[in-house]
């Protein structure tokens, strides 16, 4: 399923058009509420809106069903899976086996792993983790001790939360506690040929590119991922690194050179991280659909999560997420902007382009 342009969906979601219901979900992140495009709630602000393509997406993402517009409603299957899903969030810490969910939805249990796998994307023992490390991650954010927030969050061991958090979050739980307070990100803007673009680095390597209208926006966006960071404007002299990779990236954009080989801190869930590995395979000037892509990855009825995963990519171009549009042929949607994805497959097809590309393993 692919989603309506954003623009689209703001108007859809502006007018109440029940039209729209079902083609796409939108969360509103200060209430951690989805809904459908029809709710009669009162309007959240336009930059608290983030859509989804599915109420599954929504959900794996951490938001929970609206109580005024019921967007789950009218499928009891789905509903089913939800009700296990808000099970393993309110029981996250402990000892769940698969057995005992399987009961509560009134399945086998090889069925309830195949359907709850085919709707979110991940299996269940997979999605505790996810909202056991999320509920980690806003204990260490409200000021709870990491020992404190360990325990709370059902982890058994120091040594086994530090090795799966620091996967997951690129940090040391101590410094994500902080909002990233004593991570170091310098970041840097560059006008290219596809407008405004700016890029941030951590000692791992790139952590952000995204493309926007002004230097404010942008660093808006960064500040969402690390609130507390320490930010250093970056100037050639100051960060050379970050110059250096910032201008072979403007390049490959504006002058067609191959794509760079640089760094990358991914940060994101197994699922996430896994489809943005696999989208740095797909050469230039290739195209695959969402369903394809679920497909390579052995989860053929996973295309909703993989649009939601591609959603989130926030290290555009250098994870080609553009080179992955919809079944019918369409672009489908693009954080940088419709416009932007086109240049780039456009440019990616010229047969002047140099066509040897970089890839990252």
């Amino acid at each position: 399923m692919t989603m309506p342009s954003q623009q689209e969906m703001r108007i859809a979601i502006s007018s109440r058009d029940k039209s729209y219901d079902g083609c796409f979900f939108y969360g509103v992140i200060t209430t951690g509420v989805f809904c459908k495009p029809s709710c009669t709630a009162r309007p959240a602000r336009p930059e608290n809106l983030r859509f989804f393509p599915s109420a599954e997406a929504a959900i794996v993402t951490g938001f929970r069903a609206c109580k005024r517009c019921h967007p789950t409603e009218g499928n009891p299957g789905v509903s089913r899976l939800i009700e296990v899903a808000r099970y393993i969030e309110l029981h996250a810490e402990e000892r769940l086996t698969l057995k005992k969910l399987a009961e509560l939805a009134g399945l086998s249990s090889s069925r309830l792993q195949r359907i709850f796998k085919d709707a979110f994307g991940v299996s269940p023992k997979n999605y505790q983790d996810s909202v056991r490390m999320r509920n980690f991650k806003q204990l260490l954010k409200n000021g709870d001790g990491v020992t404190d927030a360990i325990l709370s969050s059902g982890y058994g061991s120091i040594s086994r939360v530090y090795g799966e958090a620091v996967r997951n979050i690129g940090m040391t739980p101590k410094t994500y506690r902080a909002g990233g307070a004593g991570e170091a990100i310098t970041y840097a803007y560059r006008v290219t040929a596809l407008g405004l673009m700016a890029m941030a680095a951590t000692k791992k390597g790139v952590c952000f590119v995204q493309f926007g209208e002004d230097k404010a926006s942008l660093l808006v966006q960064l500040h969402e991922e690390f609130p507390n960071a320490k930010f250093i404007a970056s100037t050639n002299q100051d960060s050379p690194e970050l110059d250096a990779w910032m201008d072979a990236l403007n390049k490959h954009i504006s002058d067609g050179t191959p794509r760079p080989d640089l760094p990358l801190d991914l940060r994101g869930t197994a699922f996430q991280i896994k489809v943005w590995r696999f989208l740095l395979s797909i050469r230039e000037g290739e195209v695959l659909s969402y369903s394809e892509l679920a497909a390579q990855l052995k989860k053929p009825k996973a295309f909703r999560a993989v649009a939601t995963a591609c959603a989130k990519n926030h290290i555009v171009v250098l994870i080609p997420c553009h080179r992955v549009i919809r079944g019918d042929g369409h672009l489908g949607g693009y954080r940088g902007g419709i416009e932007r994805k086109r240049a780039l497959l456009d440019a990616e097809r010229t047969p002047q382009k140099n066509s040897q590309d970089n890839y990252s393993t």
